[in-house]
Protein backbone atom coordinates (compact mmCIF):
# COMPACT_ATOMS: atom_id res chain seq x y z
CA UNK A 1 0.00 0.00 0.00
CA UNK A 2 1.25 3.51 -1.01
CA UNK A 3 2.50 6.12 1.88
CA UNK A 4 1.71 9.07 2.10
CA UNK A 5 -1.07 9.57 -0.31
CA UNK A 6 -2.61 12.98 0.40
CA UNK A 7 -6.83 12.54 0.12
CA UNK A 8 -7.00 15.07 -2.36
CA UNK A 9 -6.41 12.15 -4.60
CA UNK A 10 -9.76 10.04 -3.32
CA UNK A 11 -12.09 12.92 -2.41
CA UNK A 12 -14.90 14.27 -4.15
CA UNK A 13 -14.57 17.70 -6.05
CA UNK A 14 -17.97 18.23 -7.20
CA UNK A 15 -19.70 19.25 -4.12
CA UNK A 16 -23.08 19.57 -3.20
CA UNK A 17 -23.59 22.29 -0.44
CA UNK A 18 -26.50 23.49 1.20
CA UNK A 19 -26.78 27.28 2.38
CA UNK A 20 -28.35 27.98 6.31
CA UNK A 21 -31.45 29.50 4.34
CA UNK A 22 -32.07 26.45 2.37
CA UNK A 23 -35.03 24.60 3.51
CA UNK A 24 -35.13 20.80 4.82
CA UNK A 25 -36.96 19.81 1.85
CA UNK A 26 -34.31 20.87 -0.30
CA UNK A 27 -31.48 18.83 1.59
CA UNK A 28 -33.93 16.11 1.63
CA UNK A 29 -33.87 16.31 -2.14
CA UNK A 30 -30.17 15.99 -2.42
CA UNK A 31 -30.00 13.08 -0.19
CA UNK A 32 -32.42 11.61 -2.67
CA UNK A 33 -31.69 12.69 -5.95
CA UNK A 34 -27.69 12.24 -5.76
CA UNK A 35 -27.36 9.19 -3.54
CA UNK A 36 -25.32 10.61 -1.37
CA UNK A 37 -25.05 10.71 2.56
CA UNK A 38 -23.38 13.90 3.54
CA UNK A 39 -23.51 17.65 2.67
CA UNK A 40 -21.98 20.44 3.74
CA UNK A 41 -23.38 23.84 4.88
CA UNK A 42 -21.97 26.96 3.88
CA UNK A 43 -21.90 30.43 4.65
CA UNK A 44 -20.08 32.81 3.11
CA UNK A 45 -18.24 30.60 1.53
CA UNK A 46 -17.15 29.01 4.28
CA UNK A 47 -18.25 25.50 5.58
CA UNK A 48 -19.99 26.05 8.72
CA UNK A 49 -21.21 22.89 9.43
CA UNK A 50 -22.24 19.16 8.08
CA UNK A 51 -25.58 17.74 7.17
CA UNK A 52 -26.20 13.86 7.05
CA UNK A 53 -29.22 11.94 6.07
CA UNK A 54 -29.21 10.56 9.23
CA UNK A 55 -29.63 13.92 11.01
CA UNK A 56 -32.61 14.46 8.78
CA UNK A 57 -34.08 11.32 9.45
CA UNK A 58 -33.93 11.61 13.18
CA UNK A 59 -36.16 15.23 13.19
CA UNK A 60 -38.80 13.36 10.43
CA UNK A 61 -39.13 10.18 12.30
CA UNK A 62 -40.47 12.14 15.09
CA UNK A 63 -43.90 11.16 14.79
CA UNK A 64 -45.27 9.11 12.83
CA UNK A 65 -48.23 7.41 14.35
CA UNK A 66 -51.35 8.07 12.07
CA UNK A 67 -50.05 10.08 8.89
CA UNK A 68 -48.73 9.39 5.72
CA UNK A 69 -44.92 9.52 6.17
CA UNK A 70 -44.76 12.24 3.41
CA UNK A 71 -46.81 14.70 5.45
CA UNK A 72 -45.54 14.63 8.29
CA UNK A 73 -42.04 14.79 6.64
CA UNK A 74 -43.06 18.02 5.01
CA UNK A 75 -45.16 19.24 8.62
CA UNK A 76 -41.50 17.95 10.50
CA UNK A 77 -39.17 19.50 8.20
CA UNK A 78 -41.01 23.05 8.23
CA UNK A 79 -40.54 22.96 12.15
CA UNK A 80 -36.79 22.90 11.83
CA UNK A 81 -34.11 25.07 10.13
CA UNK A 82 -31.02 23.38 8.76
CA UNK A 83 -29.22 25.27 11.20
CA UNK A 84 -30.80 23.29 14.26
CA UNK A 85 -30.55 20.29 12.28
CA UNK A 86 -26.63 20.14 11.34
CA UNK A 87 -23.80 19.15 13.24
CA UNK A 88 -22.14 22.59 13.94
CA UNK A 89 -18.72 21.47 15.36
CA UNK A 90 -16.86 19.60 12.47
CA UNK A 91 -13.14 18.31 12.05
CA UNK A 92 -11.85 20.14 8.81
CA UNK A 93 -9.18 18.44 6.75
CA UNK A 94 -6.50 19.80 4.45
CA UNK A 95 -5.62 18.17 1.14
CA UNK A 96 -2.28 17.08 1.99
CA UNK A 97 -3.93 15.26 4.83
CA UNK A 98 -2.59 11.24 4.28
CA UNK A 99 -5.40 8.85 3.65
CA UNK A 100 -4.38 6.89 6.27
CA UNK A 101 -4.52 9.98 8.93
CA UNK A 102 -8.28 10.22 7.28
CA UNK A 103 -9.01 6.63 8.07
CA UNK A 104 -7.75 6.91 11.72
CA UNK A 105 -9.79 10.41 12.27
CA UNK A 106 -13.05 8.28 10.54
CA UNK A 107 -12.35 5.57 12.67
CA UNK A 108 -11.77 7.43 16.31
CA UNK A 109 -14.76 9.05 15.56
CA UNK A 110 -18.85 8.45 15.19
CA UNK A 111 -18.99 10.40 11.74
CA UNK A 112 -18.50 8.85 8.38
CA UNK A 113 -17.67 12.62 6.08
CA UNK A 114 -14.90 14.88 6.25
CA UNK A 115 -14.93 18.16 4.48
CA UNK A 116 -11.89 19.21 2.96
CA UNK A 117 -10.54 22.55 3.19
CA UNK A 118 -7.55 25.02 2.17
CA UNK A 119 -7.23 28.28 3.99
CA UNK A 120 -11.03 28.27 4.73
CA UNK A 121 -12.40 27.27 1.17
CA UNK A 122 -14.20 24.26 0.27
CA UNK A 123 -12.01 21.95 -1.73
CA UNK A 124 -13.89 18.34 -1.71
CA UNK A 125 -15.53 16.03 0.94
CA UNK A 126 -14.40 12.60 1.39
CA UNK A 127 -16.02 9.93 2.89
CA UNK A 128 -15.95 6.41 4.37
CA UNK A 129 -17.36 4.77 0.97
CA UNK A 130 -14.37 7.24 -0.47
CA UNK A 131 -11.65 5.25 1.75
CA UNK A 132 -13.25 1.99 1.15
CA UNK A 133 -12.72 2.13 -2.57
CA UNK A 134 -9.22 3.60 -2.24
CA UNK A 135 -8.59 0.44 -0.19
CA UNK A 136 -10.47 -2.06 -2.46
CA UNK A 137 -8.16 -0.51 -5.12
CA UNK A 138 -5.12 -1.16 -3.59
CA UNK A 139 -5.59 -5.41 -3.86
CA UNK A 140 -6.63 -5.36 -7.42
Amino acid sequence: MKNNVPVSEIMTRNIIKLNLSDELTKAEDLFKKNKIRHIPVVSDGKIIGMLSYTDLLRVSYADVVEREAEEVESIVFNMFSIRQVMTKEIVIISPETTIKETAEILSKNEFHALPVCDNDVLMGIVTTTDLMKYFVEQYK
